[in-house]
């Protein structure tokens, strides 16, 4: 049977992942015969439902990534199997169960429908040793690279804690190099790339500056770190970290996860770090000439206007100071805690404000 990547500019990143373990599989931009697999986040599900019910095609469905893991009964709707959370290990196995006929019962880590039209979780998979598996296929297709998975935080928004667990598993410093040679800009994916080679609570700079001082000597290469698409948490940024980055890396601009600048939401959300957090580590930044760009969401269930008044006089703040915002709306996502939440309305203040300083260019974003 063909085995076809459904890839498109939206799931690269998971794509480049998966593809060098299926070295015989192909990417498409269409559904075609054979066996099928997307990857595929809540943004995109409606998209890629229409397109499968649409196919016309021979083909057998697989579906993974974050929607499909957090919302399996739907995905089921539409796809014949679902891989669920880490597929490293599942997909290769999934596929060649498939392919061979034989029971897909004994494949951990699946969800699919039997005879009877009921769904059946198979067993869950442990979490896979990153070092197990390349970063991508560097002849087919790229991404940045994966430093670390996991978090030990339980934002009741966010899906990364619900898909790859509680506990943060770090690359090698000799898998990262190896993989970095394929670069001349090294840019890395990370819930939080201060945490890097600690629990991610209890911050561990020798082991990143270990790791940024074995790239810095591996040649001419610009090091961007802690930059989009990574993100640092505020109470991570310290001035001993920001001299790692000075020090070692190329970029002068750092992503911070702030969300909210009312104390009561960040509770509330269980976010883990205080609005204290966020002002300390914004002064850390301009204190090493670096500039925050901190990411803000709005319409968190019981938010008030009230609430964002305050998260407007944190975001005025730091555009005073030369920081700049990247501001949202919050979307449900299935398998956390809001995932059938109704999101709180913004106010026609923070629509305004956002706005106006839009236009001059301090904040972007959607946060309708």
């Amino acid at each position: 049977m063909d085995i076809c990547f459904r890839w498109n500019r939206k799931n690269t990143y998971s794509i480049a992942a998966l593809v060098p373990l299926i070295p015989e599989g192909r990417r498409v931009k269409q559904p075609c015969d054979g066996i099928m697999i997307y990857s595929f986040a809540t943004r995109q599900a409606e998209a890629v439902f229409r397109e499968v019910e649409n196919a016309g095609t021979d083909s057998v469905f697989i579906a993974g990534g974050p929607h499909p893991s957090g919302a399996t009964e739907q995905t089921l709707e539409y796809f014949d199997y679902v891989v669920l959370g880490e597929g490293e290990e599942t997909l290769p196995e999934l596929i060649a169960t498939v392919a061979s006929g034989k029971d897909v019962s004994g494949v951990n880590g699946i969800a699919y429908k039997d005879s009877r039209g009921n769904i059946v979780h198979t067993d869950v998979r442990d979490p896979v040793d990153l070092n197990m598996y390349p970063c991508f296929d560097p002849d087919i297709v790229m991404a940045p690279l994966e430093i670390s998975r996991g978090c030990p935080f339980r934002c009741k928004y966010c899906q990364t804690p619900r898909l790859f667990g509680n506990t943060m598993r770090h690359r090698s410093i000799d898998s990262i190099k190896r993989f970095s040679k394929y670069y001349k800009d090294i840019r890395f994916t990370s819930s939080n790339a201060l945490a890097y080679g600690s629990d991610g609570i209890h911050p561990r700079y020798d082991k990143v500056e270990k790791l940024l001082r074995e790239l810095y000597e591996c040649g001419d290469r610009n090091i961007f770190f802690g930059t989009f698409p990574s993100e640092v948490r505020p109470e991570f940024v310290s001035t001993e970290g920001l001299e790692l980055i000075t020090k070692y890396c190329s970029n002068d601009k750092l992503s911070l996860g702030a969300q909210s600048g009312s104390e009561r939401i960040l509770k509330e959300i269980h976010r883990g770090h205080t609005v204290d957090d966020i002002t300390n580590g914004i002064e850390v930044c301009f204190e090493h000439g670096i500039t925050p760009v901190v990411d803000f969401m709005v319409g968190f269930p019981g938010e008030t206007a009230h609430d964002q008044d305050m998260s407007l006089g944190l975001i005025k703040w730091i555009c005073k100071k030369g920081g700049h915002i990247h501001s949202h709306y919050m979307t449900p996502l299935p398998g956390t805690p809001y995932e059938n939440c109704i999101p709180s309305p913004v106010s026609d203040r923070y629509r305004r404000t956002m706005g106006k300083m839009a236009l001059r260019g301090k904040v972007t974003g959607c946060w309708e």
